[in-house]
């Protein structure tokens, strides 16, 4: 899975443009992670609100250092009508806004910042190298540097939070990948039986995809993280939460995988895992009937 969905359209014209991008671009992340602080903070789970908050306001700086480069190098703030395309998405929330509380950890919040800031290393490194002016090429360089700064920093923070959440890990139940897509898959099932057609009809699909997955990771023995997340025995026959899960499992397994073809193993079921996530997000209730597909 790159880190890029989509290079760069075009090359970058000049400063006017390229402040004008960067500025957009730390402005969408700062409202992204604002959001989920809010939501967070909605469903009392204040230390995550914490994280994502700060997080915000971490952008946030960022678009204010972008406006006085801005005015420093052009004499004038960041314009957005001057960009000729919107960039490449750089932010991804993994299917955490999707994902129950619960099972969220200041390390998960940490480790999507990070891919984040690695994403938008990655766009600013092919816009320098596309850059058809010495001034682009230049500002785009320290663009990228910068973000491999944020990188470093974030990366730091993630560690700090790993030992943390290992010293006061609560008890949970632990299971591999092949394990928890069979359960997934049994979740499916049951949930379709009280579905009605079309969703019936497409939670029956994913139940047979999951236990093809499963088949495949029960041969391919992909590596996972020792212990992992506690996972609430209850949440183990859950289908929203337990998609959540899987997520969560696929990404930590990339983090610790030790060549690039593991890497992208686990990434490619990370990425399918997102994706079914999303559409159990969009497709099933949110009001008092949701326990009918899932409970709460």
């Amino acid at each position: 899975m790159p880190l890029l969905k989509s290079e760069p359209v075009a090359p970058v014209r000049d400063l006017d443009e390229l402040f004008a991008i960067a500025h957009l671009m730390e402005a969408e992340a700062a409202e992204r992670y604002a959001d989920l602080g809010a939501r967070m903070r909605a469903q009392d789970s204040l230390r995550l609100a914490e994280v994502f908050e700060r997080l915000a306001d971490e952008e946030r700086r960022h678009g204010e250092s972008v406006t006085a480069l801005s005015l420093r190098h052009t004499g004038n703030a960041p314009r957005h009508a001057l960009m000729r395309w919107h960039p490449p998405e750089t932010v991804d929330m993994a299917g955490i806004d999707l994902t129950d509380p619960r099972l969220l950890t200041a390390y998960r919040a940490l480790s999507v910042a990070v891919r984040n800031e690695e994403r938008a290393f990655a766009f600013w490194s092919y816009v320098a190298a596309q850059a058809t002016s010495t001034a682009v090429q230049q500002a785009a360089e320290r663009m990228a540097h910068s973000e491999l700064e944020h990188v470093a920093l974030l990366r730091q923070e993630r560690r700090r939070a790993f030992h943390l959440e290992r010293q006061g890990q609560a008890p949970g139940v632990a299971a591999e990948a092949d394990v928890l897509e069979q359960r997934f898959a049994d979740a499916c099932e049951r949930a379709a039986g009280k579905a009605i057609g079309q969703v019936a009809a497409e939670l029956r699909e994913m139940a047979l995809a999951a236990r093809r997955t499963a088949d495949e990771l029960a041969g391919a023995g992909l590596p996972m993280p020792a212990g992992g997340v506690p996972i609430p025995a209850e949440l183990h026959t859950a289908l929203l939460p337990m998609a959540g899960i899987l997520v969560d499992r696929y990404l930590e397994a990339a983090e610790i995988a030790t060549d690039e073809q593991t890497v992208a193993y686990a990434q490619a079921f990370a990425q399918a895992a997102i994706i079914r996530l999303a559409w159990l997000g969009d497709n099933l209730p949110n009001g008092p009937e949701a326990g009918v597909l899932y409970p709460r």
